[in-house]
């Protein structure tokens, strides 16, 4: 079960943005769209949070669709959804929506952008790119990341190809993804090809635990990507070791579970284990006391004087031998 708490915002009334109304309800699933209402609600009527078990309840969804919904909404960007710590409890802060989304798109003259050469090279090739012509939209938005990401015309169609061999193609996706090469400061075809190896081979190590624990990466939520690449990159840890700890949680709990298996992982890297000979190391020193060397503890039950029997005298009469000669 996780809580999330609420940024305040003092309002006396549920304030609902028609930009969210407008481009974001539209093409949101039903219950993301309640989540994100009545998450609204408990911010500005000054509810501090309120947990998933509850809103499930009010909302008559299961908490999983309360934690997918959050995380939809903060990939969408309305949203800013912050870790409290590892046992799934988070911030939940609104974002101004008239701020996130405006752009300076609308600031483009696009006749007169298309009188330049590059641009409109790199326009038919992410047409080419893409199988199909361009929206005045994409290509407005397309034109406004050299503006505003400084990234030359090679750069975007290296981010286009990238996506389109990843199989996503939706304006939303390849928006999302430039905005994460822009947080990562890429500004050459070389920065955007070290990120990109670097991501996959991150995808390329989550998907070898997620088969590992019989998942699959579509069912993976935002808050357990994070986790996965806490381990992966924060811990340092080699799979052989994430390996360990998956093991261990089946064997005790029968079941994958991310926050038992980072409570292990997080135990490791607290004690500066780093590969299994440290972990088979701290196992083969725990100590355990014999059975040999147990003495029972003095208490109101057996302090007194103990008695002693003779066990082959019992046998007798209990078998009647005492009476034979």
């Amino acid at each position: 079960m996780s809580t999330f708490v609420f940024k305040n915002r003092d309002w006396n009334y549920t304030p609902v943005s028609n930009i969210f109304i407008d481009k974001y309800m539209p093409k949101a699933r039903g219950e993301f769209v309640k989540v994100y209402l009545l998450g609204l609600k408990y911010c500005v009527s000054g509810e501090l949070g309120v947990n998933s078990s509850i809103m499930a309840s009010t909302l008559h969804l299961l908490e999983t669709d309360v934690i997918n919904a959050w995380s939809y909404w903060n990939d969408e960007g309305i949203i800013r959804m912050i870790p409290l710590d590892n046992m799934g409890n988070f911030t939940i802060e609104f974002l101004n929506i008239t701020e996130s989304t405006e752009t300076s798109t609308d600031n483009i003259n696009l006749l007169e952008e298309l009188n330049n050469n590059s641009t409109k090279d790199m326009l038919q090739d992410i047409e080419k790119l893409l199988g199909r012509p361009l929206s005045t939209k994409e290509m407005t938005m397309y034109i406004s990341w050299i503006k505003d990401f400084s990234f030359p015309p090679e750069i975007i169609l290296l981010l286009i190809q990238y996506c389109v061999s990843k199989g996503k193609t939706d304006c939303r996706y390849i928006e999302t993804i430039a905005i994460s090469w822009y947080d990562a400061k890429i500004k050459t075809v070389e920065d955007a090809q070290t990120f990109i190896k670097k991501h996959e081979d991150k995808w390329t190590n989550i998907r070898k635990i997620l088969n590992y624990m019989g998942m699959k990466d579509a069912e993976v939520m935002k808050p357990q990507e994070e986790m996965l690449t806490k381990w992966l990159s924060t811990y340092n840890f080699p799979l052989n070791v994430i390996f360990k700890a998956c093991e261990i949680c089946f064997q005790r709990i029968n079941k994958a579970d991310f926050k038992y298996i980072d409570g292990i992982l997080s135990s490791w890297y607290r004690d500066g284990l780093k590969n299994l000979e440290d972990i088979e190391k701290k196992d083969s020193k725990k100590t355990f006391k014999k059975p040999g060397n147990f003495k029972a503890k003095l208490d109101n039950f057996n302090n007194y004087e103990q008695r002693n029997y003779n066990f082959d005298e019992l046998e007798k009469k209990l078998l009647g031998w005492d009476n034979n000669d």
